[in-house]
């Protein structure tokens, strides 16, 4: 009998976190959850699979969830790196605690995983990474000046992360998503989007479980744009 595919979620009590946890659970994942607020320990319980309350911004509990995914299915194949929002304001009146703490939130989390996961998969031939990141990370929004810039350094962490890691068989990949309906969106930013409206967290969700399916097996190092054609770089 194949063994079923493990995937940890952070940031998995709602919004897209939940979403793509629904959807990985109907491809057949065993999950194991986290978020601060307790929301993945319920969805843990609807799922049936298991779910710890913990920040992706302490190490410590970045830990206690690999451990636990480990200690329940012997196996981690695919991670997704959700997060919330780091502080935004105007660019020159953002502390340096406001930056200190968007490092931890939207870039550190990442690279701690990583090192978390990276050595287990190494052992299983193989696995999947998906990191959710932002349409700004490479057109920076004024509204949202530290998560356009870390975002920005998420993609080079992750094209240096697959020069050493694809022959391994380890694939991470980031979904910039637009606005999406987990998030109030005003009138002037919806203009914006030349689809209409804004997107939804199945579409997220969806992009997440084709990233990490075997079809996707040759998308690598790649910045995946979900945002209704929001973003006008080529």
């Amino acid at each position: 009998m194949t063994q079923a595919r493990t995937a940890i979620i952070t940031a998995a009590g709602k919004g897209m976190g939940r979403a793509i946890a629904q959807s990985l659970a109907a491809d057949g994942y065993e999950l194991a959850l986290m978020s601060n607020s307790g929301g993945a320990e319920t969805l843990a319980d609807e799922l049936d699979c298991v779910g710890i309350t913990g920040s992706v911004t302490e190490p410590d509990d970045l830990q206690r969830l690999v451990d636990l995914t480990m200690e329940t299915y012997g196996r981690v194949d695919a991670v997704v790196n959700n997060t919330g929002h780091p502080p935004s304001g105007p660019l020159l009146e953002l502390t340096d605690d406001d930056w200190l703490s968007g490092l931890d939130l939207v870039l550190l989390n990442v690279i701690r995983m990583t090192r978390l996961v990276t050595p287990i998969m190494e052992r299983n031939d193989g696995g999947g990474i998906v990191n959710i990141s932002t349409f700004s990370a490479f057109e920076p929004d004024p509204s949202f000046p530290i998560s356009s810039s870390l975002r920005a350094a998420l993609a080079g962490f992750t094209k240096l992360f697959v020069d050493q890691h694809a022959s391994l068989g380890i694939r991470m990949n980031n979904i910039l998503p637009g606005f999406i309906e987990s998030y109030e969106v005003d009138d002037e930013n919806l203009a914006r989007i030349p689809t209409g409206r804004p997107g939804t967290v199945d579409e997220i969700a969806a992009t997440a479980s084709f990233l990490l399916s075997p079809e996707a097996s040759y998308i690598n190092g790649q910045n995946i744009r979900v945002d209704g054609g929001l973003a006008r770089s080529v």
